[in-house]
């Protein structure tokens, strides 16, 4: 391969993750059927399903998914998809994801779970709803918080 060639395949590349990010079910579906490894990775480690869940686009998702993609591959920063919505506060993403089996807890290398980092952000409906499937509200990160302490935290900074 030479250097051209590389430089067109790093920018088709770039390209498959900008259809994730822009939530383009129908060209990802076009390029997976072709044979597109379905837990492709850019250079942050982020997948298909990362970018999907992480700027809201629940079709996309879903068919990623349905397609065999895991929902729990952890990006370059050791974030789960799970984490990233409970962050962006996207709750029908998060059924989906948890629908497809993903870890409910989605810790990240410090120990923050998606709970506590929905708790911080004061993101009830999403609390409530990873609680009913299981996540552990007395779980402890690096520092010791518990979601309750993540939200009394970050609610004294405001």
């Amino acid at each position: 391969m030479t250097a051209e060639d590389e430089a067109r395949m790093i920018a088709a590349l770039g390209q498959v993750f900008d259809l994730a990010r822009n939530g383009d079910t129908t060209a990802l579906a076009a390029l997976i059927e072709r044979g597109m490894p379905i837990n492709l990775r850019n250079e942050k480690g982020d997948t298909l399903v990362m970018l999907s869940a992480y700027y809201g686009h629940p079709d996309a998702l879903r068919m990623l998914l349905a397609a065999g993609a895991s929902p729990d591959i952890r990006n370059a920063m050791g974030q789960t998809p799970i984490a990233g919505a409970a962050y962006k506060g996207y709750k029908e993403i998060i059924e989906i994801l948890l629908e497809y089996g993903a870890d409910v807890e989605g810790a990240s290398p410090d120990g923050r779970t998606a709970l506590m980092t929905a708790a911080m952000f004061q993101r009830g409906e999403i609390v409530e709803l990873l609680k009913a499937h299981g996540a552990d509200p007395e779980a402890k990160d690096e520092r010791g918080m518990t979601a309750a302490d993540a939200a009394a935290f970050m609610a004294g900074r405001r």
